[in-house]
């Protein structure tokens, strides 16, 4: 059976446009420059800890492309790290982040599989130890010392195909690659 269709067969499942997602799979793979995208976010400082960050435009597929809608997100500290606890911290976000990358790929991956999902959840906790970034110890990281994620998944398949879709998904996400081998970062600064 060709892929062409394999596509056409495909339904709809677990709200993923099955179809749509092997059409792409196939255009990039005609066409691998497709696959270079640049997101962006500009971040503005409020006050203290507090920060806001929008997202709106973003390159892909060869050209300068929008959300439907621009997003906002307030980053703060807790109060006992000298924040005003206005939204979640900074490190905060790199949990939800690793969590809904695997949750996407969880859904579009058993999706391809014909799975039909009826319960993801997943638990994502990190433990930090404060010494390294407030400077009180080179011995110590700043970030993250270890960071566990567990899940809870049901779906019409099997204990053993369900555990295949997590680590799969595990295998493929683009949080996961970043937060597990890291990613050179380029700061630059411009005074007013």
């Amino acid at each position: 059976m060709s892929s062409a269709t394999t596509t056409q067969a495909r339904r709809p499942l677990n709200g993923v446009d099955v179809p749509t997602l092997f059409a792409t799979i196939d255009a990039v793979k005609a066409q691998p420059e497709a696959a270079r995208f640049q997101f962006r976010a500009v971040n503005r400082w409020i006050s203290g800890t507090h920060s806001r960050t929008t997202i709106h435009g973003f390159f892909g597929v060869g050209q300068q492309l929008q959300h439907k809608a621009e997003h906002t997100y307030d980053a703060d500290h807790p109060e006992v790290l000298v924040g005003t606890d206005q939204a979640p911290s900074p490190v905060e976000f790199i949990l939800h982040g690793l969590a809904a990358c695997l949750t996407a790929g969880i859904g579009n991956i058993a999706a391809a599989r014909g799975i039909e999902l009826t319960e993801v959840e997943s638990r994502v906790e990190g433990d930090i130890d404060l010494r390294g970034l407030l400077g009180l110890s080179d011995e110590i990281r700043n970030g993250y010392e270890q960071i566990r994620v567990s899940f809870r998944i049901a779906g019409d398949a099997t204990e053993e195909q369900l555990r295949a879709v997590v680590e799969q998904s595990r295998a493929r996400s683009a949080v996961f690659d970043i937060v597990t081998n890291g990613v050179p970062v380029d700061v630059s600064v411009e005074t007013a």
